[in-house]
């Protein structure tokens, strides 16, 4: 129990941070981690963005199992089972927080990834997702990565920092001394990025050959840097034994290496573009490069000269792969074709056409595994091992070496026709989401997923969904939404009617006319639903017990969104911490036995808060997040790097070093953090030309989710608190002239109503409120009347009048 001691200590000291040698006591500002949360509503076994890489490792005698590995844009990598006609899904790798870019098996069971995160992932290959070490070297993308087939030790990494560092795995994976711990946070990780284990501390070395002056040699591993590059590194290749390293990217040049001093032996100059993708033969002799000026050039290392180069493509080349013997070479790129070349008879023939941009090219026996921008992954027939079959078919052309322009004129008129018309294995992903828009309540979003079929079906192109963030679920599944320009000559077909509208149109349906602070931001990168939290902005959203249907509670109360939805998050996380750390854990506001809260912690919450938060101690049933499809976290602590996990992975150990403060504050003591604009200041006046009582003079200020019902009360008891029978009219409307008492109420509430009142006053009012002769709705806001019908920059004025007869 000690550690929760300290932990919470820890906690509420983060409240009061002060600048060094601060006297005045004051809180210093600074950018608090922010906290993310992924949501998924389709299989959780299948990628729903692009597939950046791909990696197949081949069967052994002791293991009899042939696998493929894939990595996403949607973060995350996964493996599936091979066999003859088949691919069957074995394990989710999960915590990289932005798209794998690229991964790579070593030998032994090690599998390394690299990130748009900026790091370099080591994972067991057969374990269940569990990443052994983390990386944090690179200073921005790590785009790509490179592995000796033959020395399972060695791998480079590149990355858009023009850095490209040589990794000795066998080096950087062992322990490090008990004294160095401390230092370790650099590259510290454990499952899935999170926890204590021993961890290797990197020297940050860049381009520019600058040393961080906290690390030292003497803390861990150091990679050996190729210093050398400029610009963006986007390609890298070694031989099997790992003697030579190759690297290309924005400098348009082929820089050769030698990966045991990261010394630079040569550069190889000719393309005029970005290279996008490199091979080295088995021997380390020669080189085959790719580039965005459409062209494929094969390069002589010992002439240190380009020797042949191959006009195939009409546009950028992405992907390459050889055959074994380094014969043939298979391309693909952004003209959404593969093509197979013969590299000494200049021979080429298309072996297929595809519908999105190749990524990403890896053989296995007589097939190619092709990955495009689209979720699903393809395997077509390539007769690796005898290529001349396909030749034989006929359909070949003779590859240039004319520059991108003039072989796109000398290809013009004889297009070229497929060799194969569809794909012998698909492993098949889900659509991304491609649109997304917050609708005005604050709690739903409306999402339209990609379009996109396969080669034997079509999947659900264009769905429109309803996401509830709150809790993590599709309420609503509107099916195919179309585009407003392709309904143009049938734009009167309705849903109703079985037919599509627009996106546009269905966002417009939804409309509600309510003001809700933004509190949260969404974005879409990863294919799927980002839900973002910063604080103390995300705090500043309430709404009403009653209108979210909490039983057991005064419809009065007001609930706090981001509140609720972090702690049905972090659900699973509390219940696993106290079965760790006993029923006396903090939580839901609970304080276990002997358990000091600084006086200061809680006069902060308070009095520095936004004056209303009578509320903020209360307890409340968190919002709900499914076990069938939960959230994924990403988040960064105060220490190491950022990292992701599913909600129901989360097993109590995770502390104030992984999650923010803030979000532990919340969860755990029930407080807020100070927030802004939860009031809004109105003056209330009598309708010009009525005869009614002038009730107040000054301004009056009430939560901003105050409903116009609330303030007909407070005209009401103003108007007949303390009156006799006799100032009321027969129907029970007021007596106009009927004198009254004035009471000096300062706030209008949802507690500035007294209790007790006798049954006379208890009558339905006969009462309208006005905003710009405007009758408003007693269910309406003081917000959204602010945002929708005064939509002036002064103070809101409202006017009130008894309405006769009712």
């Amino acid at each position: 129990m000690q550690s929760l001691f300290l932990m919470s200590s820890a906690i509420s000291a983060m409240h009061r941070v002060g600048s060094s040698g601060n006297t005045s006591n004051s809180v210093r500002t600074r950018k608090e981690k922010r906290l993310t949360y992924v949501l998924n509503d389709a299989d959780d076994t299948k990628h729903c963005a692009g597939i950046n890489c791909l990696a197949v490792s081949k069967s052994t005698e002791k293991e009899g199992n042939e696998y493929l590995f894939t990595g996403s844009r949607d973060g995350t990598l996964k493996r599936w089972t091979l066999s003859e006609d088949s691919a069957t899904f074995s394990a989710t790798f999960e915590s990289h927080v932005d798209w794998v870019n690229d991964a790579v098996l070593t030998g032994g069971n090690t599998l390394v990834s690299c990130s748009s995160d900026t790091t370099v992932k080591v994972w067991n290959r057969l374990s269940d997702g569990i990443c052994a070490r983390t990386f944090h070297q690179h200073s921005d993308y790590v785009t790509c990565l490179a592995a000796a087939e033959k020395n399972s030790n060695i791998c480079a990494s590149g990355g858009l920092g023009g850095e490209v560092f040589i990794w000795d795995l066998e080096a950087s994976l062992s322990p490090i001394s008990k004294a160095n711990d401390a230092n370790a946070d650099d590259c510290s990780t454990s499952t899935n990025g999170l926890g204590s284990l021993s961890s290797t501390n990197l020297r940050p070395i860049n381009s520019s050959n600058n040393v961080s002056v906290h690390a030292t040699q003497s803390q861990g591993y150091v990679p050996i840097a190729a210093k050398g590059h400029k610009e963006s590194v986007y390609a890298l290749a070694t031989n099997d034994r790992g003697t030579l390293l190759v690297s290309g990217g924005t400098e348009k040049v082929v820089c050769v290496w030698d990966p045991r001093t990261g010394s630079k032996t040569m550069k190889l100059r000719g393309h005029t573009d970005n290279i996008r993708a490199l091979l080295l033969d088995s021997t380390g002799r020669y080189c085959l490069s790719g580039s965005s000026d459409s062209m494929i050039r094969l390069w002589d290392l010992a002439q240190q000269r380009c020797i042949h180069s191959y006009a195939v493509h009409t546009d950028s080349v992405w992907a390459l792969a050889a055959t074994p013997s380094f014969s043939h070479v298979y391309s693909g790129g952004r003209d959404l074709s593969l093509y197979l070349t013969d590299l000494a008879t200049r021979e080429s023939i298309l072996l297929c056409s595809k519908e999105h941009p190749i990524l990403k090219l890896e053989l296995h026996g007589d097939g190619i595994w092709v990955s495009t921008t689209d979720s699903s992954v393809h395997r077509w027939p390539a007769e690796a091992h005898n290529p001349l079959k396909v030749f034989q078919r006929g359909g070949s052309f003779l590859a240039g070496n004319l520059s991108f322009s003039r072989a796109r004129v000398s290809l013009e008129g004889s297009t070229p026709v497929p060799v194969y018309r569809e794909p012998f294995l698909t492993i098949c992903g889900t659509s991304a989401i491609v649109q997304h828009e917050i609708l005005n309540n604050k709690r739903h979003v409306l999402t339209k997923l990609s379009k996109f079929c396969h080669y034997n079906f079509k999947d659900t192109a264009g769905t429109v969904k309803l996401w509830e963030i709150t809790r993590g679920l599709v309420t609503e599944n509107y099916g195919e939404v179309s585009d407003v320009h392709e309904l143009n000559n049938f734009i009167s077909l309705e849903l109703s009617v079985g037919g599509l509208v627009p996106f546009e149109k269905k966002k417009e349906e939804l409309f509600e006319m309510v003001n809700v602070p933004t509190w949260f931001s969404v974005d879409t990168r990863l294919g799927s639903l980002s839900v973002h939290l910063d604080t103390p902005q995300c705090f500043s959203a309430e709404m009403y017990s009653a209108d979210l249907g909490i039983a057991g509670k005064p419809e009065d109360d007001k609930i706090n969104l981001a509140r609720e939805t972090l702690k049905g998050l972090l659900a699973h996380w509390l219940t696993k911490r106290r079965q760790k750390f006993g029923s006396q854990n903090l939580a839901n506001g609970e304080i276990s036995p002997g358990k000091e809260i600084s006086t200061r912690t809680l006069t902060l919450s308070r009095v520095e808060g936004d004056g209303n938060s009578e509320n903020d101690s209360a307890v409340y049933p968190p919002f709900e997040f499914l076990a069938a499809s939960p959230p994924s976290i990403v988040t960064e602590g105060s220490q190491g790097g950022p990292w992701r996990k599913k909600i129901t992975d989360l097993d109590g150990t995770e502390d104030e070093k992984d999650f923010p403060w803030w979000v532990l504050d919340c969860v755990l003591n029930n407080r807020l953090p100070p927030r802004e604009n939860t009031k809004c200041s109105f003056y209330l006046h009598p309708c010009e030309g009525s005869n009614v009582q002038v009730l107040t003079q000054g301004k009056l200020s009430a939560p901003r989710i105050l409903r116009i019902h609330k303030v007909v009360n407070y005209v009401v008891e103003k108007m007949l608190l303390d009156k006799p029978m006799d100032s009321l009219n027969a129907d029970g409307t007021f007596a106009p002239n009927a004198p009254g008492v004035q009471i000096p109420h300062a706030v209008v509430g949802d507690v500035s109503l007294r209790s007790g009142l006798k049954p006379w006053q208890k009558l339905r009012p006969s009462i309208e409120i006005l905003c710009n002769n405007q009758v408003l709705p007693p269910d309406m806001s003081l917000a959204t009347v602010r945002a929708y019908i005064w939509k002036k920059s002064e103070d809101l004025i409202l006017n009130y009048r008894i309405v006769q007869g009712r």
